[in-house]
């Protein structure tokens, strides 16, 4: 009996021993820099082969207070395009294919409501990466060892110089922070802050308004062509004018994305006793 307790302990010792070194290996490697490096290769990959594709687009765009028949409710199909340059870069692009607003039927392709948002697709995932690093402050949340499957929070904010604001991806003071999944190290979700921002509004309106924004990006994995790409699934902004005062105006938009499918023309050649369909 003695001799089985004695093991025991050992055992007991012995694995206590190999937990301390799996939390301190996954201390060391959770290092910031090593999640930048991590997050550049994903964005790499994003960027070279994410394919052209297209997805179904709801956005809900409101304003309060506001007058009757301002808010907006558009579907369409999104599309984001994989287009060639003459230096032989390729850019991304997007663009929509607007089908009904307000449950009618669209009679113009022009994207109108109380509020706008562009570019989240392009140029969202970048926003904390090692090439952003002259623009930005970052900071990794403290990790607790006890909690291995919680996601990472790395912290950022802007630090534009005249020197260096023409190559930041961020043009505008802001703070925020994202969540990363510590099995696929990919961004789940992204929040950001713009305290003085120019809110873009619909074509129907020509002022320029300022004002905070709350910008935020829920992603979920898609597959496109056999391959796993983070999406934003939705998007949502929430921008105030006049805050604290009693004449405050919000304007909020969100936009929800599914269905997503690999942008592609397909053919079939037909036999010659075939005639083709019309």
């Amino acid at each position: 009996m003695t001799s089985r307790r004695n093991c025991a302990a050992v055992t007991l010792i012995a694995l206590a021993g190999m937990s301390s070194a799996m939390w301190a290996q996954r201390a060391k490697t959770s290092t910031l820099a090593e999640i930048l490096q991590r997050l550049e290769t994903n964005l790499n990959h994003y960027d070279a082969d994410v394919p052209s594709f297209f997805c179904d687009e709801h956005i809900v765009s409101q304003v309060e207070p506001g007058v009757p028949g301002e808010n907006t409710v558009t579907d369409s199909v999104f599309r984001l395009k994989r287009t060639s340059s003459a230096d032989h870069t390729t850019t991304l692009v997007e663009s929509r294919e607007i089908k009904s607003v307000d449950g009618k039927p669209a009679t113009s392709q022009k994207m109108d409501g109380p509020t706008l948002l562009s570019g989240v697709f392009e140029g969202a995932l970048a926003v904390v990466s090692p090439s952003q690093t002259a623009c930005m402050n970052y900071t990794l949340q403290r990790i607790d060892s006890k909690r291995p499957s919680d996601p990472y929070i790395v912290r950022f904010a802007t630090v534009l110089t005249p020197e260096n604001t023409a190559g930041c991806l961020l043009q505008e003071n802001s703070k925020g922070h994202i969540f990363i999944d510590p099995a696929s190290m990919q961004i789940t979700r992204l929040e950001l802050t713009t305290p003085h921002h120019t809110i873009i509004r619909g074509d129907a309106f020509t002022s320029r308004v300022v004002g905070e924004r709350v910008l935020a990006v829920d992603y979920a994995p898609v597959v496109l062509g056999g391959e796993s790409f983070w999406m934003p699934s939705v998007i949502t902004s929430r921008d105030t004018s006049g805050s604290g005062t009693f004449h405050a105006v919000v304007w909020s938009y969100r936009a929800t994305y599914r269905n997503y499918h690999k942008l592609e023309v397909t053919s079939r050649i037909l036999p010659g006793s075939e005639t083709p369909e019309r």
